[in-house]
């Protein structure tokens, strides 16, 4: 059974930093593409970023290009979000998520490409 737990969300000041954790279990995680999105109050999902199995190709938003870095530590099964600058527009629930396993070495930015997801982590950015 795949499960994915976010972790080290909270509340953050404008310009602030702040680190997100997925941890991956019950899938070969160095073999998987992996994605990160969030969900902000009455809006849809949206993608922020994705890596591919092997760390070297990331993917961002245009929105958080510049301003958030995504990695990954296999040894580990997990993978990260380094947010810097994060915006008050961008209080959200984030998430992350991995493909099927028959889809796991394909990228994309649709919610859709997605079969697993975590419980999500709330981020606050405070004015």
């Amino acid at each position: 059974q795949v499960q994915l737990v976010e972790s080290g969300g909270g509340l953050v000041q404008a310009g602030g930093s702040l680190r997100l954790s997925c941890a991956a279990s019950g899938l070969t995680f160095s073999m998987y593409n992996m994605g990160w999105f969030r969900q902000a109050p009455g809006k849809e999902r949206e993608f922020v970023a994705n890596i591919n199995w092997g760390g070297r190709s990331t993917y961002y938003a245009d929105s958080v290009k510049g301003r958030f870095t995504i990695s990954r530590d296999n040894a580990k099964n997990t993978m990260y979000l380094q947010m810097n600058s994060r915006r008050p527009e961008e209080t959200a629930v984030d998430y992350c998520a991995a493909p099927r396993e028959d889809r796991r070495d394909i990228s994309g930015d649709s919610p859709y490409m997605y079969a697993y997801w975590g419980q999500g982590t709330q981020v606050n950015v405070s004015s």
